[in-house]
This record gives C-alpha cells, sequence and structure tokens, in this order.
C-alpha cells in the first residue's frame, strides 16, 4: 500500500513538473543573415535563464527587403522588422527576438509624436536594439556594439537582448542606473554602467 502510495506520488510530482514546464512563454530567437550561431545558441541560454521561459532557435533567415532603407546610410529599420516579425509570429510562440549584424533604425519621436530636432538626425537614427513595450517582437543589432575586447561585445550584446525583451514583457525604462532597465540615452557606456540584473522595483513589475 505504501508502495503504491509513493508510486501515486511520484506521478504527481512528474505531472505536475511537467504542467509548470508546459506553462512557460515559448520565446523564438530568429537570427538573420551571417548572425554567429555560436552567439545565438548563448542568447537563447541567456535568455531562458534570466526570464525563465522556453526558448526555441529558429532557422537563419535574410532580412526583409521592405525594411531596408538608404536615408543617411544603407540600413534596417527596426520598427519595420518589428512589426513583419510579429505578423509572422506562429501560434506557438509568445516572442521573437530577433538577432543581425546589420544596422538598425527608427525615428526619434517626442511624447507629442513630433519627431526630434534636429529632424535630419533623429528621422532616421541607428539603434542597437528595438522593443515595443508591450509587444511580441524585437530586433537587436550588433552593428554597433564595437570593442577591441571580445567579451565587452558579448556583454553588451547579452544586457541589450534582456533590455529589448523587457519591453515586449512590459518593463518600461528604469530610473534605476544599474538596472539592465535604465534607458541608454544614446551612450554605449550607459550599458557598460548597467548591471545585467533587474532591479527590485522591475522585478516586481514582472512578478519575479
Amino acid at each position: 500500500m505504501k508502495s503504491k502510495q509513493r508510486y501515486l506520488s511520484l506521478i504527481f510530482l512528474v505531472v505536475l513538473f511537467s504542467c509548470q514546464k508546459n506553462n512557460k512563454k515559448i520565446v523564438g530567437i530568429q537570427p538573420y543573415g551571417a548572425f554567429p550561431k555560436q552567439q545565438v545558441t548563448l542568447m537563447a541560454e541567456v535568455i531562458d535563464s534570466f526570464y525563465n521561459v522556453r526558448t526555441v532557435i529558429l532557422p537563419h533567415k535574410e532580412l526583409y527587403k521592405q525594411a531596408y532603407v538608404n536615408i543617411k546610410s544603407p540600413r534596417y529599420r527596426a520598427d519595420s522588422i518589428i512589426r513583419i516579425q510579429k505578423r509572422n509570429l506562429p501560434d506557438s510562440l509568445d516572442f521573437v527576438v530577433g538577432l543581425t549584424v546589420k544596422d538598425i533604425s527608427t525615428t526619434k519621436r517626442e511624447s507629442s509624436g513630433e519627431v526630434i530636432k534636429p529632424a535630419s538626425k533623429y528621422t532616421d537614427w541607428g539603434v542597437m536594439g528595438l522593443g515595443f513595450c508591450p509587444g511580441k517582437s524585437c530586433i537587436i543589432s550588433t552593428f554597433r556594439l564595437h570593442h577591441k575586447n571580445p567579451n565587452v561585445r558579448l556583454e553588451r550584446l547579452t544586457k541589450i537582448t534582456i533590455h529589448e525583451l523587457g519591453h515586449n514583457l512590459g518593463l518600461p525604462h528604469c530610473k534605476n542606473k544599474k538596472c539592465v532597465m535604465t534607458d541608454a540615452v544614446e551612450s554605449i557606456a550607459t550599458i557598460d554602467n548597467e548591471s545585467l540584473s533587474l532591479c527590485e522595483d522591475c522585478r516586481q513589475e514582472i512578478g519575479f
């Protein structure tokens, strides 16, 4: 009788664990073009452990031609990529994170909706990543993450990836300068100075 009870308890725990695992959000990692496979795998592992989600690495594909612009230089519009990714998001995924080595850009606007002055500078503004808050889709580029030390480049990529997916999950920019959700304010130094962690307020915001 006792062995039967232990067996039933074991079955219950297996089923419970399976249900908990299946309830995790699923994030698709979409690499574009020549984005290094090793970094794709690493970003999937980081996202998986940082946000306690499941990640699925999608097959490499080329960036969308309809997102390409050449206003100040050859770039791909980040907002266009995000919208296309969201439109193509399969039912099996909750979010998609795009990764590219190409330069990406967006238009920076005031809260009123007007383009920040000077418009010639901010109409096509190069960015390291973009994700709507909240949203289902974000894009990260390594084009602007230059540094002679590859470990610094990788740390920058990791922080930006966690930051943009954080926006998708509903986290706005954080006033805590050490929080990974702090606003970069157009400076890579801000990213270097922040920690690869959420502050207590941001953790509570998404139920961590």
